[in-house]
């Protein structure tokens, strides 16, 4: 059964790919049917897993021997287990719902067939690099996902801005891909396996070194995949992509498999403090900043896109957190799953209803027009800045808990987060669905088809009761717990003072936020006497700029030399060589003249020269 979870969406991209225009009319259909199969399959995995002890919820199905090399030997198999399981419901779940409102979203479209085939494709290798059962093998599901985020994000690669953001996207990616490359090298090298399991058994045989070296190779791979620092700045850019794209890829399932290689790599981390620190810091950095850049945004899908960032930098944190961490570090990305891809439909459905205009200044008034996405919308604000009972507050406030617990640094950074969180999302709010109409002269918003409401409803609800499901039902510590394991924070500020403290934070972040959009006009053109926090804010904290300064244009530098070098130096001597020798070719050419009485010149100087060397030699 593991195995027809990741073969139905595959065969709807190769079906789809393979059977060209014949396929446009129920191509659609078709790969709904084939994420909708793999979700059933999913939750009857799921019933049959809760059914049995903990100890023998784990199921491995090998497939068949992949690669038998020497000693290198690595099985195609697949391992299903409770966080695999968590992964496989989000990722099937989620994805469905976002199938079926891209049947709205993409009508029009005159190679919507193709996007559901890379959609399907998606799919498979986002299930695939969750379910394997080795690291060589979710390196596959690793790379197929970013050939598939990099078709989607350039899918309307007629337009420059989407084809250049699926370049960089790749490129980028590509630098994280270095890291979990090496690692899968130095695991081999180390361990004489790359399986999960061999991998876990055999960590605490190597030396500290080797495990610190190995852990840092996986968190620069999990800072590509999941848009940390300093390797954030493809996600922005990628908001090019149609708006599904970036409910599924950059909010729901791609930016999380950073989150999932860490989680899934824990025995490694649990060994070395400086990973995990490393881990902690950049977690930290990468929330602050993304907050920072969504404070500041006026594209609604690059606001969220600062969000998305923002909140898988509290996953990661958590992740470094250790034991602590790891439960807390995976509910909240349930949660986020939940609501951020809501919000991105709810996005995508206000850029339906005003002719696609991404600028929330051209907005304002839309919760009269669109009630069904003001509402769903609203939900998924609420939730996101943690208010209770929402799913948000669940799962974020107990990684602050847990980063007190660890420091009081680390700690205030999530608070502080936490709060511009609640700004940054009231500015959203407030400058789409309230205050006066700003819309341009063309506009006329209206809802959208209930084939896109209905997948925000349905995630609305999850915003509102998903953390509650997750935390008392589905006891979700206790479902972890044999995987990853778990402990309870340590920490002198417990959570009876830190959740009325953080209340507050939220409520004095969302009311300056209401302040000044809410309260205020807000104008259509963004002013441009803007302190330095702002303007540094709109351009993305210079991330663009920085990675140029410190990469590029020393790339650039260092080829040009190397060109000079190669023009002048290399090219040059074997110029010089070839020259020399036409040149002495061209002197002695004119010693074969022809004329016979150079001849005999040349003849009787040789004699005389001879002769007087004699001469010499007897005196």
């Amino acid at each position: 059964m593991t195995a027809v979870l990741i073969g139905l969406p595959l065969l709807g991209a190769t079906l789809l790919l393979l059977g060209g225009r014949r396929t446009n009319s129920w191509g659609h259909l078709f790969a709904v049917a084939m994420s909708a199969g793999s979700f059933v399959v999913a939750v009857a995995t799921a019933i049959s897993m809760a059914g049995r002890p903990a100890e023998e919820r784990a199921v491995e199905q090998h497939l068949f021997d992949w690669i038998n090399v020497g000693s290198f030997q690595v099985p195609f198999a697949l391992h299903i287990d409770q966080l695999s399981m968590v992964f496989v419901l989000l990722i099937t779940g989620v994805g469905t719902l976002i199938h079926i409102y891209s049947i709205g979203y993409m009508e029009h479209d005159a190679n919507r067939r193709k996007f559901f085939a890379y959609l399907n494709l998606f799919i498979a290798a986002m299930l695939l690099l969750v379910l394997a059962n080795n690291y060589f093998l979710l390196y596959v599901g690793w790379e197929g996902v970013g050939l598939a985020s990099y078709l989607l994000i350039s899918f309307w690669q007629y337009k420059p801005t989407a084809a250049v953001a699926g370049k960089k996207a790749f490129v980028v990616n590509r630098v994280g891909d270095v890291g979990l490359s090496l690692a899968v090298m130095l695991m081999f090298t180390t361990f004489g396996t790359v399986t999960f399991d061999g991998v876990a058994a055999s960590a605490g045989k190597a030396s500290s070194s080797t495990i610190t070296w190995i852990g840092l190779a996986l968190l620069l791979a999990a800072c590509g995949k999941s848009a940390q620092f300093p390797l954030q700045s493809w996600l922005l850019d990628a908001m090019e992509g149609p708006t599904p794209v970036s409910a599924l890829i950059h909010a729901a399932t791609m930016v999380t498999a950073g989150v999932y290689l860490i989680t899934r790599a824990h025995a490694i981390f649990d060994l070395s403090s400086t990973a995990r620190t490393a881990v902690v810091v950049i977690g930290a950095i990468t929330l602050l900043l993304g907050a920072f850049i969504g404070t500041a945004k006026d594209d609604i899908k690059k606001g969220l896109a600062g969000s998305t960032m923002s909140q898988i930098g509290y996953m990661i944190l958590a992740a470094g957190l250790g034991p602590v961490g790891y439960v807390f570090a995976i509910f909240h990305l349930l949660t986020h799953g939940m609501f951020k891809a809501g919000l991105f439909l709810g996005a995508g459905s206000v850029m339906h209803g005003v002719h696609d205009d991404v600028n929330m200044r051209h907005y304002g008034a839309l919760r009269n027009a669109m009630k069904v996405t003001y509402v769903t919308f609203g939900l998924g604000f609420l939730a996101i800045i943690g208010i209770p009972p929402f799913a948000g507050f669940w799962s974020k406030d107990e990684i602050i808990h847990a980063a007190f617990g660890q420091n009081a640094v680390v700690g205030m950074a999530t608070l502080i987060g936490a709060g511009v969180t609640a700004f940054y999302m009231t500015r959203m709010m407030a400058m789409t669905f309230f205050g006066e109409a700003r819309w341009q002269d063309d506009v006329h918003p209206h809802e959208s088809p209930r084939v896109m409401t209905v997948p925000m409803v349905i995630l609305a609800i999850g915003s509102v009761f998903g953390g509650l499901a997750l935390k008392f039902l589905g006891n979700i510590d206790s479902w972890l717990e044999p995987v990853v394991g778990h402990a309870d924070p340590t920490t002198d500020v417990s959570n009876s003072v830190l959740i009325p403290v953080t209340l507050t934070v939220v409520l004095l972040g969302a009311g300056y936020g209401w302040m000044k959009y809410g309260r205020r006009p807000v104008p259509v053109v963004a002013p441009t006497n803007v302190s330095l926090l702002t303007r540094a804010a709109r351009a993305d904290a210079y991330g663009d700029s920085l990675n140029e300064a410190i990469f590029m244009r020393p790339g650039q530098y260092l080829t040009r030399m190397l060109v000079w070098f190669d023009g002048k130096a290399v090219d040059g001597s074997i110029s010089g060589i070839g020259a020399l020798v036409a040149g002495l070719s061209g002197q002695g050419r004119k010693l074969q003249n022809g004329f016979v009485r150079s001849y005999a010149a040349t003849m009787l100087g040789g004699a005389v020269l001879i002769a007087l060397i004699l001469l010499l030699v007897r005196l």
